[in-house]
């Protein structure tokens, strides 16, 4: 049994000479002019972005946190490369193909972040949001959006001042960043009464049922 990825399907869509692969085809065309439009223009990017995040029935208001927080996520990641905590592109390469994961570090420095901003790890609050392979930025509330924010960015500007030049030192910065954030968690938490961190999806909890059901009803 031959075992494709999805690059080998689309491989094998392209050489399929039957003219029902034509649809296949031709979509497979327009996604990639769309991506070259993309490469010239990266605001067109953005755009789709939120258009996908659109049609899933995510509000306005939540997409542009969302945005941002991506815009920030950036940014963060940046800092941490020219602080050295990623290894040369020639080896990283090298590691990829040994089944090594380059992205190693960066979960460890995001855990740093999430577990002093919510008192739990990623992987934590997705089993408590009872979520498997979906994006868990994706199904935060507004409140855990804007934390989660908050703790990356003060984490970026911590950084940016202080030049960590190891992945222990980038570490500490990570958290000390997300439990500036913490502070203002748990500050919120006495007001309301209630946790920040969630076990609501989203795009599962009644309000934005009811948002979902009044768009389609437009």
């Amino acid at each position: 049994m031959r075992c494709w990825n999805t690059k080998g399907i689309f491989r094998l869509i392209q050489s399929i000479p039957s003219t029902k692969a034509e649809p296949f085809k031709r979509w497979l065309s327009q996604v990639g002019y769309e991506r070259i439009q993309e490469i010239q223009n990266p605001e067109l990017a953005q755009e789709r972005m939120k258009q996908i995040y659109k049609q899933k029935g995510y509000s306005d208001d939540w997409i542009e946190k969302r945005m941002r927080g991506i815009a920030i996520r950036q940014d963060l990641t940046e800092e941490w490369h020219h602080r050295g905590i990623t290894v040369r592109q020639d080896l990283t390469d090298e590691w990829k193909q040994r089944g090594i994961n380059d992205n190693r570090d960066f979960a460890i420095l995001t855990a740093e972040i999430s577990k002093a901003t919510f008192g739990v790890t990623p992987s934590e609050h997705k089993k408590l949001k009872s979520l498997k392979q979906e994006n868990l930025r994706d199904r935060m509330t507004d409140l855990e959006l804007i934390f989660n924010m908050l703790g990356e960015k003060v984490t970026t500007e911590i950084s940016k001042q202080e030049k960590p030049a190891t992945l222990d030192k980038s570490k500490s910065v990570a958290r000390r960043g997300g439990s500036v954030t913490g502070v203002a968690r748990k500050a919120t938490e006495k007001e309301l009464g209630k946790p920040v961190v969630s076990k609501e999806n989203y795009l599962t909890n009644p309000q934005d049922k009811k948002l979902i059901k009044d768009k389609s009803d437009e």
